[in-house]
């Protein structure tokens, strides 16, 4: 059978959803957060924070559509959308039915990169199945402004699993026109090296949902054609580095061992083979924090900061930081009420030099963090209700 092994540090505040097992960490919801504006030193400037929307239901993702609208989701199935920066009270129609676990629901979303000419957009949502299982699916729709038509579930994970959590679904579009997913081994260690099952993956599709046939394990016997790289845990975030062009993922260790990985096509991240993190009873999971023959993390935490979100910043709104990459935390070392946002800094050959912790002040579970069209710092509370907070200049 299967050894499951629940993460603490993953859930959500809303965690009614379901019964914490014996002995699982008591999760309540974050301290009440103060009025906004509120404004913040960090080591490089200070910076103002607004909030924009509150009362959101576990918010997971965001992305804006080209004429400046914001998409959100929210982990209870519900897709909304900022006008003008105002929340529409009523949710888009037209979103596929999700199975509402711990940590699964209704995941991410993205516009095709042409959404002007196609009105496509993808969703990542979990699916339930017979016998309380569950796996990782992916939809796309077109929106016309009002509601989503046309939805066809065009990818189904071969993961299925009674896990609460642990589906991945994160994804972003290439410069090759290739989407690409990311799939948790849903707390299921042995299947991130089965090349079978999509659990633990970085999987990449043609914006139909198929393997593209110049994929790393096309007809090779013994792996599903849509793998592009194997050995992951829980991915949280995966953007392109655009000064390199290299992807990025950042996943959950357990006790320790969070992880940024600079995924290459056809390689083997490690996991479970080798991490720095223990299990949850603190427990070696393996003797190993490298091996030769595996691709060893670009970063890793320990103690874990249970990391979310990850973004590059481009814009010009914060000079300083221009070239720095920003990953949400939503709690360090296993310490409640300790989430945060880190920015990461890199010298001139791409080796990360510092990790400054921004809100921490707010005592919040940070979920997501993303760089607007508009240079600004965009970022998702993971509560039920959350907020959607803007991180602007102070002048």
């Amino acid at each position: 059978m299967a050894k499951l092994h629940w993460c603490a540090a993953g859930l959500g505040a809303a965690a009614a959803l379901t019964s914490f097992p014996s002995g699982a960490q008591d999760l309540r919801a974050s301290p009440q957060l103060p009025t906004f504006p509120q404004v913040y030193e960090t080591s490089e400037q200070k910076i103002r924070v607004v909030q924009l929307a509150d009362g959101l239901a576990n918010p997971w993702s965001m992305a804006w559509l080209p004429n400046g609208d914001l998409l959100v989701t929210e982990r209870a199935g519900r897709l909304r959308i900022l006008r003008g920066g105002k929340l529409d009270p009523a949710p888009i129609a037209g979103v596929p039915e999700v199975k509402i676990t711990v940590l699964g629901g209704l995941l991410e979303v993205l516009p095709h990169p042409d959404f002007a000419s196609n009105q496509l957009v993808y969703l990542t949502y979990a699916k339930g199945g017979a016998d309380d299982m569950s796996t990782t699916a992916l939809a796309r729709g077109r929106f016309d402004g009002k509601a989503l038509g046309d939805v066809k579930e065009i990818f189904v994970a071969e993961n299925w699993s009674k896990s609460p959590t642990n589906f991945g679904g994160r994804m972003t579009f290439g410069r090759d026109g290739m989407l690409y997913l990311t799939v948790g081994e849903r707390q299921e260690q042995e299947r991130a090296q089965n090349t079978m099952l999509h659990g633990g993956k970085v999987l990449r599709l043609t914006a139909e949902g198929k393997a593209p046939p110049d994929n790393p394990f096309v007809g090779k016997q013994g792996y599903l054609p849509e793998i592009y790289a194997v050995g992951v845990r829980s991915p949280q975030g995966l953007a392109f580095n655009p000064a390199t062009g290299e992807l990025w993922e950042n996943e959950h260790g357990p006790l320790g061992g969070d992880e940024i990985n600079v995924i290459k096509a056809g390689r083997n991240y490690g996991w479970p083979l080798v991490t720095y993190g223990r299990d949850y009873d603190g427990t070696k999971i393996s003797e190993l924090p490298t091996r030769p023959d595996l691709e060893s993390p670009f970063m890793f935490w320990v103690p874990s900061i249970a990391i979310s979100g990850l973004t590059f910043y481009t814009g010009d709104k914060f000079p300083e930081w221009k070239g720095n990459a920003f990953v949400g935390s939503m709690m360090h070392g296993r310490i409640r009420w300790s989430g945060h946002i880190e920015r990461l800094t890199f010298n001139e050959d791409g080796y990360s030099i510092t990790r400054e912790p921004i809100l921490a002040e707010l005592r919040q579970r940070i979920r997501d963090v993303r760089e607007g069209p508009d240079g600004l710092l965009y970022v998702l509370t993971d509560q039920n209700p959350g907020v959607l907070l803007r991180i602007e200049p102070e002048n």
